[in-house]
């Protein structure tokens, strides 16, 4: 036997009944769709996420989650294992970015990974507190610079909405 000669049972398949042509017998008039109502007109269909008239679970949900907050302050992460490898006496932001460790006009804040042997001046604007007893155990210091001010709003004092 080939491919080609593959075929159902005898018997096992029958002629698709062809429905609403008349109401001389089964299948007529209503076509076995019922009477009346959504399912006998048209395709039978409704579009997804219908629900008869009601609003919609996707409508009814709540849009934008969340907030971005603007008084946001975003550093860039240099670790003590980067610092030691750069081999400089005096690391201040602009010695980083020259260095590739991060971008120019970003905050630096230096966190404690890794360790430091020579003595360092660090400057930068934030600075973790294991970061900086291990740049002090090693005998360097440690200098934070002032953050820039952002433009945005002013932060609001109390509640913003009882002050209209």
């Amino acid at each position: 036997m080939r491919v080609d000669e593959l075929a159902p049972a005898p018997g096992s398949t029958h002629p698709k009944k062809r429905v609403g042509r008349g109401i001389g017998g089964k299948g007529g008039k209503t076509a076995g769709a019922g009477t009346k109502g959504q399912q006998s007109r048209g395709r039978g269909k409704v579009a997804r996420g219908f629900e008869g008239g009601q609003t919609g679970l996707k409508q009814r949900v709540p849009k934008l989650k969340g907030f971005n907050n603007p008084f946001r302050v975003e550093y860039s992460p240099v670790n003590l294992d980067q610092l030691s490898n750069l081999g400089e006496a005096v690391v201040t932001p602009e010695v980083l970015v020259a260095s590739g460790l991060v971008r120019k006009d970003t905050l630096v804040k230096v966190l404690g990974r890794g360790e430091i042997t020579s003595s360092v001046q660090l400057t930068a604007h934030a600075v973790s507190k294991s970061a900086e007893a291990a740049i002090t155990a090693a005998g360097g210091s440690v200098t934070l610079l002032p953050l820039p001010f952002k433009q945005g709003r002013p932060p609001v004092k109390g509640n913003q909405f009882t002050n209209r």
